[in-house]
């Protein structure tokens, strides 16, 4: 080698390595650390957040036959002061309520928040309303979820329909989702694989023709209890509950499914829900099995606004099923 090239050869320091190694967790265990108390798998433990949309100017002029809303004069007035007595009731458990604050004013039915989104241990699923009268509502849902930093894992796209009341959580590990009017298959089976890879096992539920969610057929009372509307629950979905433990109380008037909306509660813990009053019988079969019924009025000129809001957050814990 020629003195030439040797004035060329430097000893260059190796590139030395990065030096740090991933956190490899699970997005449920940091969602505390890094996004803040938010999580839902349960329809039932400690109620500690709420997601709500007071009814705005989109509720004070309607078309009935486009939107679907109501067919009488609503007193508008009325219907914001009951809605302000469930938030309160909320609040005097302990719970947060959170607003929806803007929305559309051609959509009446954005104060059902319960349809525009579904809560999972790790987030939001944002959905995609059945209904072309609500389209559109769930963008406001989503700024709201911005705006609060909670998740959205996922936007149920394509040709996909899916609203929140199409899918209840029967424990961390279960979860029933219906299909019907307001859920085709595409809606189906994007919520599927999310909770799937979550480790949730989706049971399938075929709605009836006559019902557009499940909260108006079946709703958990508590982690043992389910208050059901017997003639139009699918057997095999009877026979899961009963497996994983839970006693089936059947409504015992369908006038009160039906018109008094006896299944649509929320749950503020387990064994103590919050109804609309009417449902007289189903609320005395319920206490006759030691539920607590906190019950607000509600008059027939101001829909029922008790299942509006969407559970947010709840206390997180783990249920273990039957293996």
């Amino acid at each position: 080698m020629t003195d030439y090239n040797k004035e060329f050869i430097y000893d260059i320091e190796a590139i030395p390595g990065e030096r740090w190694f991933p956190k490899e967790s699970n997005f449920e265990d940091d969602m505390n650390e890094y996004w803040g108390d938010w999580g839902v798998s349960s329809e039932v433990d400690t109620l500690k957040a709420v997601l709500i949309r007071r009814p705005g100017k989109e509720v004070e002029d309607f078309d009935p036959d486009a939107v679907r809303f109501s067919d009488e004069p609503l007193d508008v007035e009325l219907m914001r002061k009951q809605h302000d007595n469930v938030a309160q009731i909320y609040k005097d458990f302990g719970a947060k309520v959170y607003y929806v604050e803007e929305q559309r004013e051609d959509r009446p039915n954005a104060v059902f928040c319960r349809d525009l989104m579904f809560m999972t241990p790790e987030g939001a699923i944002l959905t995609r309303p059945g209904m072309a009268a609500r389209r559109g509502e769930e963008r406001y849902v989503a700024q709201a979820l911005a705006k609060y930093g909670v998740p959205i894992l996922k936007t149920v796209a394509g040709d996909g329909m899916f609203e929140g009341a199409n899918a209840m959580w029967v424990d961390r590990h279960t979860c029933v989702v219906s299909t019907g009017v307001r859920c085709n298959r595409s809606g189906y089976e994007q919520v599927k694989h999310e909770l799937e890879r979550m480790g949730v096992e989706v049971y399938h539920m075929q709605q009836p023709y006559s019902n557009i969610h499940i909260d108006g057929l079946m709703n958990p009372i508590s982690h043992d209890k389910v208050l059901i509307h017997a003639s139009q629950v699918p057997y095999d979905i009877i026979d899961m509950l009963k497996k994983k433990g839970y006693e089936i109380l059947e409504a015992p008037s369908q006038s009160e499914v039906r018109e008094r909306f006896a299944c649509n509660f929320v749950a503020l813990e387990p064994n103590h829900i919050v109804i609309a009053e009417g449902p007289v019988r189903t609320i005395e079969l319920l206490e006759k099995h030691g539920v607590k019924v906190e019950t607000y009025p509600r008059s027939p000129r101001a829909k029922a606004v008790s299942t509006a809001s969407q559970h947010f957050s709840r206390e997180v814990k783990t249920c273990f099923a039957d293996m």
